[in-house]
């Protein structure tokens, strides 16, 4: 039985990972919801005006009312630039699994952020909801995010060849997980 918590602040050595707030919504512009590149890896429209920033913070602000709703903000802790986003974004209660999305900025990116905030929420999703496994999907032209989930100890478990249609030309999907009794005893990951 999972032990829903809902979104709680995690810090690790460079990140605070936290609720987003309004105030988050120059440095989502400045630095990652307004690149096409990125919002187009984990297949999320481009936000482009404040107003339309604010539309989807309203979303995810409310929804933390849910204690079944995990997505936090991605703040550089040097910065305290709001660098990206990360979430479970599909939690399955009666089959006690969850499945991670990420993406980090590109001017932050190849600096182990998205490893870091990464390996962070799946200990949040093992130690304190109970999950029994946690996976994480990634677009098989995407290689970046490909290096972190292996980064994190999971296991490739296989494509959906052509699931996405992208500019033109079809991409497959990439599935990885990780089970508990593996993270249990994969040092690495604490």
């Amino acid at each position: 039985m999972l032990t829903h918590c809902g979104t709680d602040t995690i810090e690790t050595e460079r990140l605070v990972l936290r609720r987003f707030e309004y105030t988050d919504d120059d440095s989502m512009l400045r630095n990652w919801i307004a690149d096409e590149k990125i919002q187009s890896l984990y297949s999320e429209p481009v936000y482009s005006t404040k107003d339309e920033v604010k539309g989807l913070l309203d979303k995810y602000i409310s929804s933390y009312e849910r204690e079944d709703y995990y997505r936090w903000a991605v703040i550089e802790k040097a910065s305290g630039e709001c660098i990206g986003q990360i979430a479970y974004f599909l939690v399955d209660s009666k089959n006690h699994f969850a499945e991670i999305e990420y993406c980090i900025g590109s001017e932050y990116q190849c600096r182990g952020y998205a490893t870091e905030a990464a390996k962070a929420v799946i200990d949040y999703g093992f130690n304190r909801i109970n999950l029994h496994k946690v996976q994480i999907c990634t677009k098989t032209i995407n290689a970046p995010s490909k290096r972190v989930i292996e980064k994190c100890g999971l296991t490739y478990e296989g494509t959906l060849r052509d699931y996405f249609y992208m500019n033109g030309e079809y991409v497959g999907r990439l599935y990885f997980s990780i089970l508990r009794s593996e993270y249990s005893s994969d040092s690495e990951l604490r």
